[in-house]
């Protein structure tokens, strides 16, 4: 392990030097990756006033970037045209370009491998690049969900590589994003943010950086605790969604609906949190993050039975819901096979254009294996986007209109999008399955609806 003690005075001038800059505006912010966590990380420094640039080697997002265009939701185009025109946003495909920097931050992806161990391929390749060109007094900040050590043990011996020592020329630390694509009441600027360093004037860095544009900064005493922190955050919902999603099993088996016992639980004021289920996990963190701990926890030779309980649980569920559709189906004197089903929703939650790890795209797979005609629809998603991990056909979203959905046998409500008109598509179906009990308000043609 390297030293991380600082070297005095050398550090200690570097730490009043780069926080002298940060407070004034004066040092410049380099962001590498551009995604659902990297834009709006890049929207924030702008706005505190930084000249940022942002990385990407994709180069069509760095170009609509350029023109003035944004390829995510929640971000304006507006305003990315004003930050480019007025200096502050510089977008680039040009990794050498990080020598210009003071702050690096890493966001880019950490998926799993095929048998569900850390791919941290992203995080070492974007390590290399920033140790090409690394140079006294820069701090660099890594952002990516990730398990306890990766920092201090896959990060820092690739920078290390550069020549130069971590708390003497360099600084290096971790801070887990907290992004919620969709939440309106809930952005960068309003989360506050875990920062903790691999050495002491790594963590002050960090935390005088991230001050600049959070409402609060929290300091962890090292950067493996800022990595168990995300980690924990995710788990802990990851195990709670399961918990409701089996309940959902159960009390339809008995003829309770759950989402009725949710609303009567949560009027408890204290000891009940509530979580509510759905056609399975979605998104780029809840997926995914509780394999990176049970991984670590195999490495130590210790069991996470729970943990990997959860994660059994919520990977049942699109089998669940296809089951519950093919009953439905069955009901009305129909197989799956030659039926037309109508999937409402590709993103993995609610009112964003994030269809990541979306479970949706497991509900298509399954009703394709079963022989379903299948089409969808989602007001955000205008193209069903190719992935590593999805064999689909082409697909483009279908106007949702009276005539579409009498044509089908059954319409899926996969993502509860607040543009749905849920009246009006209860009106027009001939069945709905409902997983998102979006049709709670319903009230003609209750009958019509089956909840999944």
């Amino acid at each position: 392990m390297s030293s991380t003690r600082p070297s005095e005075p050398r550090s200690l001038q570097a730490l009043a030097e780069l926080t002298d800059a940060l407070r004034q505006n004066r040092a410049t912010v380099g962001v590498i990756g551009l995604g659902y966590v990297g834009l709006p990380l890049v929207r924030a420094f702008v706005q505190a006033g930084f000249r940022t640039l942002a990385f990407d080697l994709d180069q069509q997002k760095v170009d609509k970037l350029q023109a003035g265009r944004s390829y995510i939701r929640h971000i304006e185009s507006e305003w990315i045209a004003r930050a480019i025109d007025a200096g502050q946003l510089q977008p680039t495909t040009d990794m050498s370009r990080l020598t210009e920097a003071d702050a690096i931050l890493i966001c880019v992806p950490t998926p799993l491998t095929k048998s569900r161990d850390p791919d941290l391929s992203f995080v070492e390749n974007t390590a290399r690049q920033i140790a090409a060109t690394l140079r006294p007094q820069q701090l660099v900040v890594l952002e990516s969900t990730t398990y306890p050590g990766t920092t201090r043990d896959v990060v820092l011996p690739i920078l290390e590589q550069s020549g130069l020592q971590v708390e003497r020329d360099f600084f290096l630390a971790y801070s887990p994003e907290r992004e919620d694509p969709g939440n309106p009441r809930y952005g960068v600027g309003s989360i506050p943010k875990v920062v903790g360093g691999v050495g002491p004037v790594s963590s002050a860095l960090g935390q005088a950086l991230y001050a600049r544009i959070v409402v609060d900064v929290v300091p962890a005493s090292s950067a493996e605790v800022a990595e168990a922190c995300k980690i924990l955050e995710n788990t802990y919902r990851a195990v709670n969604i399961a918990l409701v999603n089996e309940l959902k099993v159960l009390f339809d088996r008995i003829g309770i609906d759950v989402w009725e016992v949710i609303e009567a639980a949560k009027t408890k004021p204290f000891g009940f949190q509530a979580f509510y289920p759905g056609p399975g996990l979605g998104g780029h963190c809840l997926p995914i993050d509780p394999f990176y701990l049970s991984w670590l926890a195999r490495k130590h030779a210790m069991p996470t039975r729970f943990i990997e309980l959860a994660g059994e649980v919520n990977r049942r569920m699109p089998g669940y819901v296809i089951d519950r559709l093919a009953a439905a189906l069955n009901d009305l004197g129909l197989p799956v096979r030659g039926s037309k089903v109508l999937v409402l929703g590709l993103a993995y939650k609610k009112d964003v254009d994030d269809q990541r790890e979306s479970s949706s795209y497991v509900l298509m797979e399954l009703l394709l294996e079963r022989g379903a005609e299948l089409s969808y629809n989602d007001p955000y998603i205008p193209v069903l986007p190719k992935t590593r991990e999805h064999d689909l056909p082409l697909l483009e979203s279908q106007p949702l209109t009276a005539d579409l959905l009498a044509a089908q046998d059954a319409v899926l409500i996969a993502t509860d999008h607040s543009s749905y008109d849920y009246d009006f598509i209860v009106a027009h179906a001939r069945l709905v399955v409902d997983t998102r009990n979006a049709t709670a308000g319903v009230r003609r043609g209750r009958e019509k609806i089956r909840k999944a």
